[in-house]
């Protein structure tokens, strides 16, 4: 079932127990003033008789000649008085005696000084009556059928409006729910049309403040996410294809050049050094995008703990030197630390091994020297990593794309390179809610400043 249909129906429901309740006690509190004031009535009609009896000495034949003419248009009350002995003193027709009074009901009477009771649909009120220092019994009874019919119209009356009510409930629900709903089928018949090929579509908002325009703003910023990492995804696919395909075509040539015809010694041994070093860069490319995709993990699914950056810097030193035995790397205390919490992080060992280790072979391949220097410095509650080198420096317009996926600027020819390792090593430090930042000069070289903070 449709929301809408179940909001209509639970607001219609509730309505409609709220109006059953509000006429519930409407017609129970009519019938209640109904029987209290037809007993008070009768009461009233008792005394007024018993005061002609006894006190006025109305004789017995013209009251009942009173009730019988009243009794032809009317319920007139029936009234009987006896005294404490049992006796019947005066009825108004004894022949049909709707009470049927007994010595036991008429010493509950005595007892109560005024009961109140139901024969059937009519209603009997008993009084004791005292008259000229006696005591005596008076009963009343009569069919309220005046006020029995006003209940009867009462409940016909509320059960046709509770009806006509709740079919105007269940209208006006359905009209206004489909006034309510019709932002969202407009979103929805917008989202169904946003796919893959058209990612540029955004959902509709209002100036309003209200929950809908949140949602269509919190799906418009959702979809300016999706957007930008299909973008991003493709343009990283066509990179990957563009470095792939260039070593790639290069082994390729070479080998169909070496099978072509005979070939000497060297220049065979020439084809598979080439084919090597291509190899190389591939296996080399492959890792950086494994290393890429892992950085690339959401934050919940890496595993942090407190390492110690030093420990790291000497393992990514290691690391570098061990596949290029000529590049030297130093690394420099700039102040002494107090304790040990200022020289752990909370992060990943691996990943930041990787990033030390891609700068520390910027910093080597980019100098004639081949030497890079890490300067460790604590400020606060961070702690401040200076990679420097005197290498070649990046030129001014290179400087802003330096951390893009695969950019390589204008020096590009003076060493190897896949564009990825500086990309990445933003993205791991970013991961650690560290920043990362550079400057340079042509010639002089290069500082990249990293501040982490420590635990």
């Amino acid at each position: 079932m449709k929301i809408r249909n179940q909001l209509t129906l639970l607001f219609t429901f509730i309505t409609a127990s709220i109006l059953l309740a509000f006429a519930s006690v409407i017609y129970l509190s009519a019938k209640e003033n109904r029987e209290k004031e037809f007993y008070a009535s009768l009461k009233k009609e008792a005394v007024t008789k018993a005061n002609l009896f006894l006190n006025a000495k109305v004789n017995s034949k013209t009251l009942q000649n009173i009730y019988k003419n009243n009794r032809a248009t009317l319920n007139e009350v029936e009234v009987a008085i006896y005294n404490t002995s049992f006796n019947l003193l005066y009825h108004d027709a004894v022949n049909i005696d709707v009470v049927k009074e007994t010595k036991p009901m008429l010493d509950k009477i005595i007892q109560q000084k005024e009961l109140q009771f139901y024969q059937k649909d009519w209603q009997v009120v008993g009084l004791k009556y005292k008259f000229q220092e006696k005591i005596y019994v008076i009963t009343a009874a009569a069919y309220d059928e005046y006020g029995y019919k006003k209940l009867q119209n009462l409940l016909q009356n509320t059960i046709i409006v509770f009806i006509i009510s709740i079919l105007f409930i269940y209208i006006a629900g359905r009209f206004f729910s489909k006034k309510a709903f019709e932002p969202i089928v407009e979103m929805t018949n917008k989202a169904k049309k946003i796919s893959a090929t058209n990612l540029d579509l955004r959902i509709s908002t209002n100036e309003s403040k209200d929950e809908l325009s949140e949602m269509a703003n919190t799906i418009n910023e959702m979809l300016n996410r999706l957007e930008n990492s299909f973008d991003a995804q493709k343009h990283f696919v066509s990179n990957i294809s563009h470095e792939l395909r260039t070593p790639l075509s290069a082994i390729i040539a070479e080998l169909e050049l070496s099978t072509n015809k005979d070939r000497s010694v060297e220049e065979y041994k020439r084809a598979i050094q080439y084919a090597l070093d291509d190899a190389k860069k591939l296996a080399k490319l492959s890792n950086s995008l494994l290393d890429f995709a892992k950085a690339s993990y959401d934050l919940s699914e890496i595993a942090f703990k407190s390492v110690r950056i030093d420990e790291v810097l000497l393992d990514a030193r290691q690391q570098i030197q061990k596949s290029n035995p000529d590049y030297n790397v130093a690394i420099h205390f700039e102040n002494d630390f107090e304790n040990d919490n200022q020289i752990l992080v909370n992060g990943n060992e691996y990943l930041l091994k990787v990033a030390f280790a891609n700068l520390f072979e910027n910093g080597c391949k980019f100098s004639e020297n081949h030497q890079s220097r890490v300067s460790i410095s604590f400020i606060e509650n961070r702690i401040a990593l200076r990679f420097s080198d005197n290498g070649i420096g990046i030129l001014p317009e290179d400087l802003k794309h330096i951390f893009t996926p695969f950019y390589r600027g204008t020096n590009r020819g003076y060493a190897d390179g896949n564009g990825i390792g500086l990309s990445l090593t933003k993205k791991i430090i970013l991961l650690h809610k560290g920043t990362i930042s550079v400057s340079s000069k042509i010639n002089e070289g290069s500082t990249f400043l990293v501040e982490i903070p420590h635990v």
